[in-house]
């Protein structure tokens, strides 16, 4: 049996859900509504049925699902008062501006006892796949640094973005995924301090970037970077742990492994750089190191919707938890104290 699912907003990512729900085994889209007139009209010439206004689909008792895909200042009053209509609710990332409002849709979502949570599509990225993998392997060994980075040359996209009001910024944009990503993989471990640098070269009035660090009770460092000015990218991941070193170059590509197999510290040849010889930085052989390329994992972004039915039905427990979502704000949040505060956050 399908379930009927509404889409709130369609533009990027509300045609994305479209789309997908469109081919999908599990929802049924009986329509969208969005606040522009071209969108709705692009909608009904797409063959997808308009609602007139919020409210209407509020009202319609065939609706079982909502999903979310507005701009991100008004994600907690939308989501909300679906809740209080009875729908299941999937909102987009991110799913508010704040930790106080998340308690609240949280908070509604027990009240109304329906399915709230937020489409962090991410966790289908094979790349990301990829590096919980060999963490949760210990291929590797244990993990003490893993480095994700998103670089783009365009800045940001001259829409609501990068308006601070809406919750624009690449933090509220790109960051949440990350970080998404990097607290799945460290998962069971506690979060010790944060620090973040904001970048501002094309934007001065939200981030067009950012460095941040994070840091782990196991000794663990994760660095997350965004940039909207690179016109050379730095690669996707690296990671290193203490039996060897993975790379991804970008999204499309397979992670490279070099794996330790032996020290052998005794024997090793000193090399001439530059103007000097260096015994410390030089090269593994083949000797003592085995490289390869790893499989890319298995993906299908169809289970996140087959995941929110199962969990309608009492099959299943939804995949993004409402700890899960808290963690990644009370991140977010961090991070911009760090900014204003010039220093590192350390947490309890």
């Amino acid at each position: 049996m399908k379930h009927n699912l509404c889409i709130v907003g369609y533009g990027g990512m509300g045609g994305w859900h479209a789309n997908h729900a469109l081919k999908s085994d599990v929802v049924n889209l009986l329509g969208i509504y969005d606040i522009k007139k071209e969108r709705s009209e692009l909608a009904e010439k797409n063959g997808i049925k308009a609602y007139s206004s919020f409210q209407e689909v509020l009202d319609d008792k065939n609706i079982e699902i909502i999903t979310i895909a507005t701009p991100n200042d008004i994600h907690k009053e939308q989501v909300i008062a679906c809740l209080a209509a009875g729908k299941h609710v999937i909102c987009e990332k991110p799913v508010t501006l704040s930790s106080k409002d998340l308690a609240e849709m949280i908070e509604a979502s027990e009240k109304y006892q329906r399915i709230f949570t937020v489409h962090q599509n991410r966790r289908w990225d094979v790349d990301y796949l990829a590096m919980q993998k060999i963490h949760d392997s210990g291929q590797i060994g244990d993990i003490f640094n893993i480095e994700s980075r998103i670089h783009g040359s365009r800045g940001i996209p001259s829409d609501w973005r990068g308006m601070k009001e809406y919750g624009g910024g690449m933090m509220f944009d790109w960051g949440v995924h990350l970080i998404d990503q990097i607290l799945q993989i460290f998962a069971t471990e506690k979060m010790i301090s944060v620090y973040c640098e904001f970048d501002n070269i094309s934007n001065d009035e939200v981030d067009d970037g950012f460095q941040l660090t994070l840091r782990f009770d196991n000794g663990a460092r994760a660095y997350i970077e965004v940039g909207t000015y690179n016109f050379i990218s730095l690669p996707r991941f690296y990671v290193q742990g203490k039996k060897g070193t993975g790379i991804i170059t970008n999204w499309t590509e397979p992670c490279h492994i070099v794996e330790c197999t032996h020290w052998h510290e005794s024997e090793v040849v000193p090399v001439e750089t530059a103007a000097g010889l260096t015994k410390t930085m030089a090269p593994r052989d083949e000797i003592t190191t085995r490289s390869y390329d790893l499989e890319k994992p298995a993906s299908d972004v169809h289970d996140f919707y087959r995941n929110i039915c199962d969990s309608i039905e009492g099959k299943a427990t939804q995949f993004v938890t409402h700890k899960e979502l808290m963690r990644v704000m009370k991140t977010m949040e961090a991070a911009f104290e760090s900014v204003e505060r010039k220093s590192v956050i350390y947490f309890d």
